[in-house]
């Protein structure tokens, strides 16, 4: 999974909390922090500028940025858009740059797998600006040009897990993990979904895949310790949560997790 990626799962898990259900939305982008570059960025155009430009975007954003704009007032089109939105969702401005790549994607004359693609990066953008519904809405266009796509099916289910619509999730997980088994994040969010509507049993049978699939996932080893403390194992839990904080340190799942033993030790608590 790309660290991007990552980040989402961790922002989409759910935490018990002390006096009923909640969700913990952690997305970022609303401040200064940059996010890490979304993976594999789709090719809308083909030319030695467009793929400079995305080869910046990693280590440079800001210079990424400004060559994008650069190139935009040279006639760059539609991949110096491309490139400059990317650059601003790495430099941390997500509303602005789903905005952009919404537009990108609407306007755009390339393929039809480029533009679902395009369309699943605003909805991750939306979800690193903590918007769900327009996360959801993006994402449900990219679904309707590439209706199978799994990432895309994941990542519309973290949007509705947000939304608090599990079965509508579930739907799309069932969907994700039929279509690329190896999908640890998809298996996850699955044990989330489950767990929010009550199905225990095999929410802990979806998190084991995904920890067969990746043993040391921390969004895996977080919902395991959910599900171990609503199944009476406080002991595993605390194991669990402990082991979170030990392999990511500085992660959001980390927090978490520490949130999670904090509730617990304070009392009673329910999902």
């Amino acid at each position: 999974m790309s660290p991007f990626r990552l980040s989402l799962a961790a922002a989409a898990v759910l935490v018990l909390a002390a006096g009923g259900a909640g969700w913990w939305w952690l997305g970022g982008g609303a401040g200064d922090d940059l996010l890490p570059t979304p993976p594999e960025p789709p090719r809308l155009t083909d030319s030695a500028e467009y793929e400079r430009c995305l080869d910046m975007l990693e280590d440079d954003p800001e210079g990424a940025r400004s060559f994008a704009d650069s190139w935009g007032m040279e006639g760059g089109g539609e991949g110096a858009a491309h490139c400059a939105a990317l650059a601003t969702l790495t430099l941390g401005e997500a509303e602005r740059a789903a905005e952009a790549l919404e537009r990108i994607a609407a306007r755009s004359h390339a393929g039809i797998a480029a533009r679902a693609a395009v369309f699943g990066q605003a909805g991750e953008a939306w979800i690193a600006a903590g918007r769900p519904l327009r996360a959801h809405a993006a994402l449900t266009l990219a679904l309707a040009l590439t209706p199978y796509a799994p990432a895309l099916l994941s990542e519309r289910a973290m949007a509705s897990l947000a939304l608090d619509r599990p079965a509508e999730a579930l739907d799309d997980l069932e969907r994700a993990v039929g279509g690329d088994p190896s999908a640890v994040e998809a298996w996850v969010l699955r044990a989330s979904a489950l767990r929010r509507l009550d199905r225990i049993a095999p929410a802990a049978e979806s998190v084991a895949q995904a920890l067969r699939l990746e043993p040391d996932n921390v969004e895996a080893i977080l919902e395991r310790g959910i599900i171990r403390q609503i199944q009476g194992d406080g002991a595993g839990a605390r194991a669990d949560w402990e082991r979170v904080i030990e392999l990511a340190p500085d992660s959001s799942a980390a927090d978490l997790a520490a949130q999670n033993m904090a509730l617990i030790e304070a009392g009673p608590a329910r999902r």
